[in-house]
């Protein structure tokens, strides 16, 4: 059985409270809501910290409000299964509650958090495994170890974004919302990401994610495709968020495509979106803008399944999410 290590937890009232701790503790703190991927790490040692600042408490990360002229302001504390369910959500961009509907089982959206998908640690075959079978193999570069067996000749970590939220929220331009000790400031959802499979974030240690800010959808059309082994539980191997507005003669005036589990950030795919642009979003339209996305990427032996069926899928999903927003058969439905 695998055990928590000994840490001191504790428990702030306010969001001012919380920032002045993490603060405080400095790189031996870390902040916990929902911990339904913090707790998991922490028994593998992949994380170790001394202390645990919970944030379940704090009203400030619980709200969600606005509809489809104003947009939403969602708070990051606040849980899956009340954000998948909110009438603001469902009537203004329903592909949320489709994108967090699909993270893990019912039990995990009963207390992940919104902040807490979109600050998932990213993940690897290397990474993701007990204590004992990392030290058989000296660890990794990303913990403990000094070498990236996904690609041991070179210098960084190719652990993979695993967020199903951070897609979408980047497909559809949010804000996000940061705030410390010394002040707050707002980041698109787009630069919150690195591609580094260890410094995965721009968010600094003393910040703490306490808002997303989604744009308001005017016309917008937006959708979500996942890519997993099974049809629940299962991390991303390959996502795709896409969000077009269609002019009246079905010219599509904006688009925004991207691609998930790919790399170690979300990847827009901006040659697909110059395909689309000034388009109408007719089947050999799509079919190059799904090749487009297709070419660039390249997916590494560091998830499940096959790294060429996962490249193979990349054309398939997209062509299934923009013919799905262009309203024509999709085919096979979207993987849950």
């Amino acid at each position: 059985m695998m055990r928590l290590p000994p840490f001191q937890y504790l428990a702030p009232r306010t969001l001012e409270e919380a920032v002045r701790l993490l603060a405080d503790h400095g790189p031996e703190a870390v902040p916990v809501a929902g911990g339904t991927d913090l707790y998991p790490n922490m028994k593998r040692r992949q994380i170790e910290p001394k202390v645990l600042i919970g944030l379940r408490g704090l009203r400030e990360l619980q709200g969600i409000s606005g509809d489809e002229r104003a947009g939403l302001r969602i708070g990051a504390g606040v849980v899956l299964r009340r954000f998948l369910e909110h009438p603001a959500v469902t009537r203004t961009y329903p592909t949320l509650s489709r994108a967090a509907a699909s993270i893990s089982n019912p039990q995990i959206r009963h207390m992940a958090t919104v902040g807490g998908n979109l600050l998932i640690d990213t993940r690897c075959n290397y990474y993701n495994m007990p204590y004992w079978w990392r030290r058989a193999i000296n660890f990794c570069m990303k913990k403990d170890g000094d070498v990236c067996w996904v690609a041991p000749g070179g210098t960084r970590c190719w652990a993979i974004s695993s967020s199903d939220l951070a897609p979408v929220m980047v497909a559809l331009e949010a804000q996000i919302r940061l705030v410390a000790a010394g002040g707050e400031r707002i980041v698109p959802a787009g630069d919150l990401y690195r591609d580094d499979g260890i410094r995965y974030l721009s968010k600094a240690p003393g910040e703490l994610l306490v808002e997303v800010v989604v744009p308001p959808a005017d016309g917008l059309r937006a959708t979500y495709w996942k890519l997993r082994r099974r049809g629940a539980i299962d991390f991303p191997i390959l996502s795709v968020a896409a969000a077009v507005r269609l002019e009246p003669d079905g010219t599509c005036s904006h688009a925004r495509l991207v691609l998930g589990a790919v790399a170690s950030r979300p990847v827009r795919s901006e040659a697909a979106e110059r395909v689309l642009l000034g388009q109408r979003l007719g089947p050999e339209v799509i079919e190059a803008a799904a090749e487009a996305a297709w070419k660039p990427s390249r997916p590494l032996d560091n998830a499940d399944l096959t790294l060429g069926y996962r490249k193979a899928m990349v054309r398939v999903y997209v062509r299934r999410a923009l013919r799905e927003l262009a309203g024509l058969p999709a085919g096979e439905g979207p993987a849950a």
